[in-house]
């Protein structure tokens, strides 16, 4: 993913721990007038140049009702996508070149069935690219941290399931924090992309196939003909795993209902029994078995082998050694009662496998932030004025004036202030200072992404925590909402500087990106707290029920819970495994941080920390599923380079699509129509 989930590796339109993904060679000439400048030229020219084929292209359709609704449409489903995969693994995937192809194959058949006069022009996808980002991806970032870290944190005994936000509540959350963060990005672009040029690949990525599709006249008909076809077969087999029609009993005997297809069998118990102490154990007692969905697959296809392997690493010893010291170490905790760390293998990972893999994956993460100081220190100059050259006159009518600036971040900021203090406590003095905080901490993730793909949103989330868990210690919600401020904000700052990129490069007109973005933003919100609302019905979706595999492992909410408990609590509160786990992730994620940056020649050798953390985090099914995903891709590249370069991200995207948009379906026909 091109943006990070926890740590600095991610998945997204970049397959293969970040590397951009193919994309057409620039043409050598330009292929039309003087007005057609490919790309690579775009981006040689000086403001003076740029915005003369800026003004002559400003007359072209770009923000147009097709434009915007193609992308909002596209986004929509987009965004449920990136929900489920993000509950299942902390990633998401970039929507921008999945939504490029989409778009570009439905216009041109449209055009040549005779029902439009002219397919969309390279301007229109271009904007249509924009709303499709910011519905499908930008919006969806409170949904898989904060939201669920709350409803996490509310969990009690009497009350197994939580108490989930409001839906209104929710929805105003999410589209504020996307707001601020859509506003953020709008004084950067003249640094950022004007004058430092930074590459932003993501977005030099779409530019140059969207490109390629209208120019030179790439068809990209195979490629979405790819998509289809794999999503429809990860929608068949989620159809049969998920939807529970066959009526059932369950271990006490009482009615229910289950699905055709089981969701993991154990194939590995034909292997010998492991013992632990005086009793064997069966491979699928530790959690060991094969699941049977492909949106983990897809997923472990476009992370590549290196974060899976480790991540198989992690749940090896995981389920070989923590586990089973867990459950053998009873501790009298602080109330008198005695609890072992874990109340079975199987569960391990929910139980003491999260004391491990989420401050390694926090303490790398900071790290790499630590040794990009220069970074910090750059997007921060940003901010400072100096004397610059007067700009063209022509900018007044492209760019975003800097009163919608300020409207922008005044209000949506100020909004957000109200919200953190009426509804979740967070005294309005702290709040301003979240969204300041939140703002500054956004420029450094902006910056990090321009330079490398790789967002430090969560990072900077953490950071954030770490600061409230200082100021107001005693309240874990505050150290959530604060952090949900920042990383919210991050990424849809992030995401449209990404768009602003392509568009540069396009010679587009930065205003219409923006109100493409706002556009998207809004139908984004509603799409993601849809999706929210039907596959999260309470906290026991991760958690797990009657021995089931739980349905979302939320390794992302969860590292923001075990923070925030531990700034709460402290650490003499855990039970002493787990403090071992607090020690050992934070020691092993500096430790490894530190060997990344300081070799990088010899990165691909050493362990991912991103990759060992999830693996302590997430359930072994799906860790397996991913690696398995990753090894089926680097065998197709071994074999078929070339094709696998065109068809990968295709293929990825559809299986992860498929699975994902049918699993919100059944989750809506298991909570209505088949519930019990």
């Amino acid at each position: 993913m091109r943006r990070p989930g926890d740590a600095p590796a991610t998945l997204g339109d970049a397959p293969n721990d970040g590397a951009a993904p193919p994309s057409p060679s620039p043409a050598p000439h330009p292929p039309g007038g003087d007005d057609d400048v490919e790309p690579a030229v775009m981006e040689t020219l000086d403001d003076g140049a740029w915005y003369a084929v800026a003004a002559r292209r400003a007359h072209l359709p770009q923000l147009t009702w097709r434009s915007v609704g193609t992308g909002a449409l596209l986004g929509f489903f987009l965004s449920f996508t990136n929900l489920y995969l993000g509950l299942l693994t902390g990633w998401v995937i970039g929507v921008g070149l999945t939504s490029s192809i989409l778009s570009f194959t439905i216009w041109s058949a449209l055009h040549r069935a005779g029902i439009v006069k002219r397919p969309m022009t390279l301007l229109e996808s271009n904007c249509m690219q924009s709303t499709a980002a910011a519905a499908g991806y930008s919006t969806g970032e409170p949904l898989l941290r904060g939201i669920p870290a709350l409803l996490l944190l509310s969990v009690t005994e009497a009350s197994p399931g939580g108490t989930k936000l409001p839906w209104l509540l929710m929805a105003a959350w999410v589209s504020c924090l996307a707001a601020l963060g859509v506003t953020l990005a709008v004084p950067l672009k003249r640094s950022f992309i004007h004058e430092e040029r930074l590459p932003f690949p993501s977005g030099t990525a779409v530019a140059t196939m969207l490109y390629g599709f209208h120019s030179r006249g790439e068809d990209a008909a195979p490629r979405a003909r790819a998509l289809f076809g794999a999503g429809a077969i990860a929608a068949a087999v989620g159809l049969l795993r998920e939807v529970r029609i066959v009526p059932s009993l369950d271990a006490a005997g009482r009615a229910t209902r289950r699905a055709l297809l089981p969701a993991s069998s154990p194939l590995f118990d034909v292997l010998p029994r492991v013992h632990v102490g005086a009793r064997a154990y069966r491979l699928s007692d530790l959690g060991i078995k094969l699941d049977h969905g492909l949106v983990l697959v897809g997923a472990g296809a476009l992370v590549g082998l290196r974060v899976t392997v480790s991540m198989l690493a992690g749940g090896l010893v995981l389920a070989f050694a923590i586990a089973p010291a867990a459950l053998a170490w009873t501790w009298r905790s602080p109330g008198g009662a005695a609890v072992a760390a874990t109340a079975s293998l199987a569960t391990a990972w929910r139980d003491i496998g999260v004391w491990f893999g989420a401050p390694l994956l926090a303490a790398s993460a900071l790290t790499t932030i630590a040794y990009r100081w220069r970074s910090f220190a750059s997007a921060l100059a940003a901010l400072v004025p100096r004397r610059r050259a007067a700009l063209d006159p022509r900018a007044a009518r492209l760019e975003v004036p800097a009163s919608w600036f300020a409207a922008g971040t005044i209000l949506s900021g100020g909004a957000i202030v109200l919200l953190a203090w009426r509804s979740f406590g967070v005294p309005p003095a702290y709040g301003a200072l979240a969204v300041a905080l939140g703002s500054l901490f956004a420029i450094v993730s902006c910056r990090t992404v321009g330079e490398t793909d790789l967002s430090a949103s969560s990072a900077m989330g953490k950071l954030t925590q770490l600061t409230y868990g200082v100021l107001i210690p005693q309240s874990a919600t505050a150290s959530v909402v604060t952090a949900s401020i920042t990383s919210g904000a991050s990424i849809a700052a992030s995401e449209l500087l990404t768009d602003l990129k392509a568009g540069h490069l396009l010679g587009a007109r930065p205003r219409s990106q923006f109100l493409a973005q706002l556009a998207g933003s809004f139908t984004g919100t509603i799409a993601s707290c849809l999706a929210y609302t039907l596959l999260v019905p309470d906290a026991r979706v991760f958690a797990g029920e009657g021995g089931e595999e739980p349905r979302f492992a939320a390794p992302s909410a969860q590292q923001w819970k075990v923070l925030a408990l531990v700034l709460r609590d402290g650490v003499e509160s855990l039970h002493p495994l787990a403090r071992i786990g607090l020690a050992a992730g934070l020691a092993a994620g500096v430790a490894l941080a530190v060997a990344e940056a300081s070799f990088p020649r010899a990165r691909r050798f050493l362990p991912s920390p991103t990759g060992l953390g999830l693996g302590l985090l997430l359930p072994f099914p799906s860790v397996l599923s991913m690696l398995l995903g990753a090894a089926l891709a680097k065998a197709w590249e071994a074999r078929a380079k070339g094709n696998a370069g065109a068809f990968l991200l295709p293929v990825a995207s559809g299986l992860i699509a498929g699975e994902s948009l049918i699993g919100v379906v059944v989750a809506g026909l298991n909570n209505f129509v088949f519930s019990r």
